[in-house]
């Protein structure tokens, strides 16, 4: 160290933007990043929908972070619940009987679908992934595991080889055990597909075609995002689910799906699964849960394969499984929602607002080539044009590449709008409590914005 400030320090003194900044850059490693490459917001407050700067600029959160303040900055209720856990029990380890971690447990179990009545609590949702993947594994005796293309599971080892997207790459070993597909995107259709029918068909065929050449019997679980998040709110075409479900059930194969950024409230129900009306066998939940207050994910287990480890023990653990701060943040979560009928804010604002405020910029916009989404879980798929449907920028851009989406957000920004972009994308995932008021006031600072990425468009180059 090289100040004469206490630890406790940062506590009790008024931080500064200079101060924040300079410790940051200094000591902070930051993820997913070229550490020279980035100048990081220094943030000094946040409540609701919003959070501000030192410098007082106020951001509308179009991101929810990480999509995972699905409760808004600062809840009340969940910040005294931590507050009061803290004065109690801090912690204990995960072989104790604890009130609040049974409590998070029955009332995540309570909103699963079907059977799913055991939980095994974990830090995050990569962590959730690689346990749901052990106990399929352990659960059949079978290696290897399906997972499709525009996908991500987590950054940890198995997650991050189970990952479609392009941060895989850099700690791709082979993939061992991992067997990979095309989902349904009917936009940008593999299958040639003009309707989401033949989508669905199609997609199902060519998932029971991978099957069979694969080997049925070699086939542990196949782990689907319910709607794939990260890669661009790619909600699935009706049957599909269901179609995978039936797959599974013919040849043994655990159907896991992975609701870390999709659960508790997103798409205006308390889990996408709820949409299609289909049950996994194991569900990996995360984020919304407590809407990331404490860091805590988990896995949601079926009858048949808790009783798979009901006499043998299960082969995995953690030294956090279940914190006491992080449940009883989770519980007040789970009962604000309730009480204050979060989800189906959620829903409204999806159906009245975002839904039809996002489909009116598509028809002003030629850059927004397609609206996908539902509840407050949408994306804009930004084209250069609307005809060929060529992306705003190159799968995996960098550099000069990626200067039209880097146009676009710094117009949000400017505008007091804090965007959740990847790729040609910008994904409209505002906390589940935003007001009718402040979704139009993203909108209309999304409207203007739009602008940046209209000028790269052919249209726009005409002009």
């Amino acid at each position: 160290m090289t100040s004469n400030d206490t630890g406790n320090d940062i506590l009790t003194r008024p931080a500064t933007k200079a101060a924040v900044r300079d410790a940051d850059r200094a000591h902070v490693f930051h993820s997913w990043s070229a550490q020279g490459q980035i100048e990081p917001l220094p943030v000094a407050g946040a409540e609701g929908s919003y959070f501000w700067d030192y410098d007082d600029n106020r951001y509308l959160d179009f991101s929810s972070q990480l999509v995972n303040t699905n409760i808004g900055h600062q809840h009340p209720k969940v910040v005294a619940a931590i507050q009061e856990q803290a004065g109690r029990v801090c912690t204990l380890a995960p072989g104790f009987a604890v009130d609040v971690r049974a409590e998070a447990a029955r009332l995540v179990a309570e909103r699963t679908p079907g059977d799913l009545d055991r939980v095994f609590f974990t830090n995050a949702g990569a962590e959730a992934v690689e346990h749901a993947v052990r106990m399929a594994r352990v659960h059949t005796g079978r290696p290897k595991v399906m997972s499709t293309y525009r996908s991500y599971h987590g950054a940890t080892a198995a997650a991050i080889n189970l990952t479609g997207d392009p941060r895989r790459w850099a700690s791709d070993t082979g993939s061992a055990g991992v067997v990979r597909f095309w989902g349904p995107h009917l936009y940008r259709s593999h299958f040639h597909a003009e309707t989401e029918a033949q989508e669905c068909e199609r997609a199902l065929a060519h998932l029971e075609e991978t099957l069979a050449f694969e080997g049925p019997n070699t086939i542990a679980a196949i782990i689907l995002e319910t709607v794939p998040g990260t890669a661009g709110v790619l909600v699935p075409p009706p049957g599909y689910l269901a179609g995978v479900r039936e797959l599974c059930d013919r040849h043994g194969i655990v159907f896991i799906l992975d609701e870390v950024m999709a659960g508790f409230g997103r798409t205006g129900t308390w889990f996408a699964a709820d949409l299609f009306q289909v049950t996994p066998d194991l569900m990996t939940f995360a984020k919304g849960v407590n809407s990331g207050y404490v860091p805590l994910g988990g896995v949601a287990i079926s009858d048949a394969i808790a009783e798979t480890f009901e006499q043998r023990p299960y082969p995995g653990g953690l030294t956090y499984s279940g914190h006491p701060l992080a449940c009883a943040s989770a519980v007040a979560t789970l009962n604000v929602m309730a009480q204050e009928d979060i989800v189906g804010n959620a829903a409204r604002i999806g159906e009245r607002v975002l839904g039809p405020g996002l489909r009116e910029l598509a028809e002003r916009h030629p850059s927004v080539g397609e609206v996908r989404g539902t509840g407050v879980f949408w994306a804009l798929d930004l084209v250069r044009d609307r005809d060929t449907r060529e992306p705003l920028v190159p799968y995996q851009p960098s550099g000069p590449d990626n200067q039209p989406m880097a146009d676009f957000a710094a117009a949000c920004k400017t505008r007091g709008l804090w965007p959740f972009v990847n790729m040609n994308r910008t994904h409209v995932v505002p906390p589940c409590t935003i007001t009718e008021a402040e979704a139009k006031e993203g909108l209309a600072a999304l409207d203007e914005a739009l602008a940046a990425a209209d000028a790269h468009t052919t249209a726009g180059r005409a002009r």
